[in-house]
Order: structure tokens, then C-alpha cells, then sequence
């Protein structure tokens, strides 16, 4: 028996690394995360959901959820189509044909022998029954004349009682080949208390201290040093469960063929009556494991009882790393994934991706990005917010720079133009340093004091102070007020312009509210109505099939607007793909018509008309290719002043801040030129 003890434990140099951390896993992409998150929110996506679809479609350099469920389908299907059954029926079939043949071969040769009994012998052997199970039966009290025969005859024996172990049991196959007496009598022993204790168990009359006595006497059959009763539990019925599918996977021949034959295991049916005892008892202590179900399985690769058992173990393994990667269940988070059984099943990378994705999750809930509300749901922060609204500002910029000879953003109209002056730097001051200047003033007074004898000494290099600082002078900058319209009817949504509408007023918003804080931005959204909105509402707002596009209403907020501020350059921007079908009547109840009815374009051109009033700059962003609302538009912004363009979506972002920055200079002391695009003559359409 200790040669089998030996197989059942196994001793290792090295482990996993245990001290924290993976230090080989790659790092987490919190902004590329927040910036797809930030997408599919635009697109309509709760934040919840948005942050589930980037966990499941993972990044540019990370695998995701679904790449993982696809690796773990792919492993389920590669056992069930590699694998059938047959692998114990066929091994007992092998040695029954050996044991036979080499009976046989002595029975014609063996001289010595009656010729009465030779041939009642070759009678027996020729009468078998074509059921493998009958005839190992049946040659039960056979007296054997080969001893290469009784050999493997009594192989298979053996054998049974070795697989039969093996299912429930795992690594009892190997270690009780040979086994002896002694070590089957030390097998029916620990299943007799094994039993004992699962009944006690039942009863609520078991103690600790039976266990770790049952552990003391018993240990060596169970390598993974269970701790106590519930661990033993769990790791046995997992594996009888496993033990039940695979039965309930063969067919009923292959059923009957392994009953019969099971009494044959070790010579002895004692070993089947205490297993069945076993498999009841973890039954009924264990009724919520997985004991119904069966596999299709007809590959070409026999599987032994005990091999099966293990395959179907890591059928149910899979299923549940199925179901965990799905993510589809209540309350489900990426902390349920099970790394081990991911590890076992699909190798250590398949796990380091996992851990990865469940540092993003946990980085993503603890950054300050995302946060729950009162109602439960959670929501993207102001934080998450300007972070997104910085990255498609950099995108404008980028397109911007490559139409305007690179440009940079980042400094224009921070502070107005600069006007060649400098002054010396006060608190608050947010123009840019006068380097050559505060340098020489920091020379000069350095010097001075050293010719003086005041202290400083020369090589000491140049030591600035804040009465050194000069900085640069702007010219006065007037402050704008700025509306900007968004067409939000289901159009914009049926022609995927949904969300590029939402990225324009996102950078727009980060550009005003970081670069130009003293001007006043308003996004008004018209669909069958107009409403004003905060960039988190717009930003988040699902398209909704509701006819009509209500661009007088979003102008008499727009005009509200401006009227509210007297003293600031009004700025007027029209993002829209359709002609107006609906207005705002006295009653306040919404009017639509299509085709366009003649009253509500006139009341948007009246409208449009008193933002001209007011001082207006107006600028149309048209989208799409239709004749019709090209000629309207047109004739709208001829009618105003205005201008009109016609951008490609990927452009839309680039083409408002830029019309928007144009404006700021282009009236009032503002600048002298509208196309900052510096020669991008072909992009404008009117």
C-alpha cells in the first residue's frame, strides 16, 4: 500500500507566484477603457452596459470576455468530439480476447491433457456468449490451463475494480495497480468508515474531531487534504455527479454491459455495494450538484471510467467558466470568475487575461469615473466626463492641426491675442511666460547683488524669483455666448450620425469649459421639441422614434439664451439632417407636418431672423447628401449672414470648434478671419 500512497501525493519544488500581484501581467488601460466606455454611452449604452460590452470585446491589446468564452466553447467541443465511451468495455474486451486466444494455444498443445477434458474445455470456450459482460460471468469458475491466460483474466478484474474506484476517487486507477489483498482490504476499510462518517454527517452527530481522525487513518486516498467535512463533501460529490452524467452519457448497452461487469471487480460485489452506498449518501447530503444531464460523445479516443469521470468534471468546469464569462446573471461581477478552473482548463495566459480584466473592472468602479446613483444604476462621473471630452478634443485638434498648417489647439484663444507687450506676473495671471525677459531680469538681479557683495556667487546658475517673472500681454478678449442646436430626431440615429453629433457637442463643451471659461455654452437638442440640456443628459440620450424636427423651438431657446446675455458675442450652431417638420405653437403644443408645412418654416425663419437681431454669427452644419435640404439650408443662411457646411462625420467635430473659434475672431475685435482651416476652401459648401 505505500507504493500507492505514493502515487496519491505528489511533491513539488516550485508553486505559483503567491506574493501579490502578477508582475508579469500586462498593465491596465483605464483611458482606452473610459474612452470606449465613453463611446458606447453616446451610442445609447447605460454605463453599466457600456462597461460590460468593453469587458466582453476587451481591448486593442487585451483579450475580453467573449474571446475567453469562445477559447473555453472551443476546449468543450475538442473533448466531446475526441472522446466516446467505449474505453473500459474495450479494454475488457482486449484482455478477454487475449486471455482466450492464449487458452486456446495451450489446449492444443498441452499433450499431457485428457482428450475428454480437452474437449470439454474447448466446448466451454466455444459456447461463450457474445456479451463481453456475460461471457467474463460465465468464465468465472473456468479452471484455467494457461497461466498466461488465468493472468489476464484476472486483469480484468482488477481492472474494474480499479476504474470503478477511479470514478470516484481520482488518480486510483494508477495507484492501485498491482494492488494486493492487503491494500483491497484497506480500500473496503475506508469506505466502510467513509459511509459511517457521511451518515454521522446526515444525522448532525459528527465532530471535528471524527474527521480529522477519519483524515489521520485515511489521508493517503484523499491528496487534496480537505479540511473538513465540507470540503471532503464537495470534492466527492463533484466527482460522483461527473461519475452519473457519464453513465447517463452511454447508451443502454453499454450501460447493461458495465453493471454486469461490475460485479466482476475485484472479484467480489462487495466493492459495488459499498460505492453505491457512497453514491446515495453524497446524493442526498449534495442534492444541488449537477447528478442529470449526458453528452453526446463519439469521438475516436476511448475513455476508461476513471479518464471519463475526469472529462466530464472538466465538461462541468467549462460550463460553469461559461456562465461566469457571460456575465449575464444578477449582481454578476468579474470578481466570480473562477482563475483556477480558468487556468486548469485553458493554460496560465487565459487566466492573466481574466485577472487583467478584473483589475480594469474594480479600476473602473474605484477611479472616480463611475459611480452609483440614488436610483442604483451606475453613471458616468464629471471626472469620466472631462477625461472623454479631453481625448475627442485632442482628435478635433489632430484633424484641425492637419488642415491649418498644425495648428495647436491647446493655445488658441486661451488668453486672446497676444499683443507684444509683457508685465510683470500677478496672482491669477494665466497668460503664458515671457522666458527671455524673466531670465534677464533674474540675470540682471543676480549680478547686481553679487557686485554688491549681497551674496550669490558666480557658476551658482540662474536662480528665478517670483519678481523676476514677466509674462505676456493679451489683448482684451470679448466674451461669447453660445448656442448650440443638435438635431436629435431618429433620423440622425437611423444614418449613424448619432453619435458623432454627441462627440462634436462633447469636445465642444471640454474646449469652452477648460479654454474659454468666460464664454456661456447652451446645447439645446431639437426633435419633435427642443430642450435644453447638460452635457451628461446629451451625452447619455437614446434615440427615440418620434416624428418630427423642431428647429423653431431649439431657436427660441437658443434666442432666450442669447437675451440673457446682453454683453456677450452671440454664436449660433445648427447641427441638423432634415428640413424643419414641426413648431411650437401659442398653446405650446408641438405642430408637425411632412413634407414640410410652409407655416413652420416660416416661423424657424422668423426665429432665425431675431437671432440675426441679436447679433447672431450663424453657422449650419449640414449632414447628408439631399438636394432639398441643401437648397433650404442654403437659402436660411444666405437669408442671415450665415454660413453653411458640409462635413463628412468624421470631420463634424472639427468643423463646429472650428467654426467656433473663427467666430470668436471674425467679429467685434474678435480676429479678421472666419476659415481657420487655412486654405481648406473645398470643405466649405457655402
Amino acid at each position: 500500500m505505500a507504493r500507492a500512497n505514493r502515487r496519491l501525493t505528489r511533491d513539488s519544488r516550485y508553486g505559483k507566484y503567491a506574493g501579490g500581484p502578477d508582475p508579469l501581467a500586462p498593465p491596465v488601460n483605464l483611458a482606452e477603457a473610459l474612452d470606449a466606455i465613453g463611446e458606447d454611452v453616446m451610442a445609447g449604452y447605460s454605463p453599466e452596459r457600456a462597461m460590460r460590452e468593453f469587458l466582453r470585446r476587451g481591448g486593442k491589446d487585451q483579450a475580453g470576455l467573449d474571446d475567453l468564452a469562445r477559447r473555453v466553447a472551443e476546449r468543450r467541443r475538442e473533448l466531446t468530439q475526441k472522446h466516446n465511451l467505449d474505453g473500459t468495455l474495450q479494454q475488457v474486451k482486449e484482455l478477454l480476447e487475449r486471455a482466450l486466444l492464449a487458452e486456446r494455444r495451450q489446449l492444443a498443445r498441452d499433450v499431457d491433457l485428457d482428450d475428454g477434458d480437452r474437449a470439454l474445455a474447448e466446448m466451454q470456450l466455444d459456447s461463450l456468449s457474445s456479451s463481453t459482460a456475460a461471457a467474463v460471468s460465465e468464465l468465472g469458475d473456468y479452471d484455467w490451463q494457461s497461466s498466461e491466460a488465468r493472468n489476464d483474466f484476472e486483469q480484468i478484474k482488477d481492472l474494474l475494480g480499479r476504474e470503478m474506484l477511479d470514478q470516484r476517487f481520482a488518480g486510483m486507477k494508477d495507484a492501485l495497480e498491482n494492488a494486493t489483498d492487503e491494500d483491497r482490504a484497506a480500500i473496503q476499510e475506508m469506505l466502510g468508515d467513509l459511509n459511517d462518517l457521511l451518515e454521522a454527517h446526515a444525522r448532525g452527530d459528527d465532530s471535528q474531531e471524527q474527521f480529522d481522525s477519519f483524515m489521520d487513518k485515511h489521508g493517503d486516498f484523499f491528496p487534496e487534504k480537505p479540511g473538513n467535512i465540507d470540503e471532503l463533501l464537495d470534492t466527492l460529490a463533484q466527482r460522483a455527479a461527473a461519475a452519473q452524467r457519464m453513465r447517463s452519457s452511454m447508451s443502454n448497452e453499454q450501460r447493461n454491459e458495465l453493471d454486469a461487469l461490475a460485479q466482476q471487480a475485484f472479484g467480489s460485489p462487495d466493492l459495488m455495494s459499498s460505492l453505491a452506498q457512497l453514491d446515495g449518501n453524497l446524493q442526498s447530503l449534495r442534492p444541488g450538484e449537477n447528478w442529470g444531464g449526458s453528452e453526446r460523445m463519439d469521438g475516436e479516443e476511448g475513455l476508461g471510467l476513471g479518464d471519463g469521470t475526469g472529462v466530464f468534471q472538466d465538461l462541468a468546469d467549462l460550463d460553469e467558466l461559461s456562465e461566469q464569462l457571460s456575465q449575464s446573471y444578477d449582481g454578476s461581477r468579474m470578481d466570480d470568475l473562477d482563475l483556477d478552473k480558468l487556468s486548469r482548463q485553458l493554460g496560465d495566459e487565459a487566466a492573466v487575461d481574466a485577472r487583467t480584466l478584473q483589475e480594469l473592472e474594480k479600476a473602473l468602479r474605484d477611479s472616480g469615473a463611475m459611480r452609483r446613483s440614488s436610483d442604483g444604476q451606475l453613471k458616468l462621473t464629471p471626472k469620466a466626463m472631462r477625461q472623454l471630452g479631453k481625448a475627442l478634443l485632442r482628435d478635433v485638434a489632430d484633424k484641425m492641426s492637419g488642415r491649418q498648417g498644425n495648428r495647436d489647439l491647446r493655445q488658441a484663444g486661451a488668453a486672446g491675442e497676444r499683443s507684444g507687450a509683457t508685465r510683470e506676473w500677478a496672482f491669477g495671471d494665466t497668460e503664458p511666460w515671457d522666458v527671455t525677459r524673466t531670465i534677464t531680469n533674474a540675470l540682471s538681479r543676480t549680478a547686481g547683488a553679487t557686485a554688491a557683495g549681497e551674496g550669490g556667487s558666480a557658476g551658482t546658475g540662474v536662480q528665478i524669483e517670483i519678481g523676476d517673472v514677466e509674462v505676456q500681454e493679451t489683448e482684451a478678449r470679448t466674451q461669447a455666448c453660445v448656442a448650440l442646436l443638435v438635431d436629435t430626431s431618429f433620423s440622425m440615429a437611423m444614418d449613424g450620425r448619432w453619435v458623432p453629433m454627441k462627440r462634436t457637442a462633447l469636445a465642444l463643451h471640454t474646449l469652452i469649459k477648460s479654454r474659454f471659461r468666460g464664454d456661456d455654452l447652451q446645447l439645446i437638442g431639437f426633435g419633435r421639441h427642443a430642450e435644453v440640456m447638460e452635457i451628461e443628459h446629451l451625452t447619455g440620450l437614446e434615440a427615440m422614434y418620434d416624428k418630427g424636427t423642431n428647429l423653431h423651438h431649439a431657436l427660441l431657446l437658443a434666442n432666450r439664451h442669447f437675451r440673457q446675455h446682453p454683453n456677450a458675442q452671440p454664436v449660433l450652431l445648427i447641427v441638423t439632417d432634415g428640413e424643419p417638420t414641426s413648431h411650437l405653437e401659442a398653446s405650446g403644443e408641438v405642430f408637425f407636418d411632412y413634407p414640410p408645412h410652409p407655416l413652420t418654416v416660416a416661423y424657424a425663419v422668423r426665429e432665425l431672423e431675431n437671432s440675426m437681431r441679436l447679433g447672431a454669427q450663424t453657422t449650419f452644419f449640414r449632414l447628408g447628401e439631399d438636394p432639398g435640404l441643401a437648397r433650404f439650408i442654403d437659402s436660411m443662411a444666405k437669408r442671415v449672414g450665415g454660413t453653411v457646411v458640409a462635413p463628412e462625420l468624421d470631420d463634424l467635430g472639427a468643423a463646429v470648434v472650428g467654426s467656433y473659434l473663427g467666430s470668436r475672431r471674425g467679429h467685434g475685435g474678435f480676429g479678421a478671419s472666419t476659415d481657420i482651416f487655412g486654405g481648406g476652401r473645398g470643405f466649405w459648401a457655402g
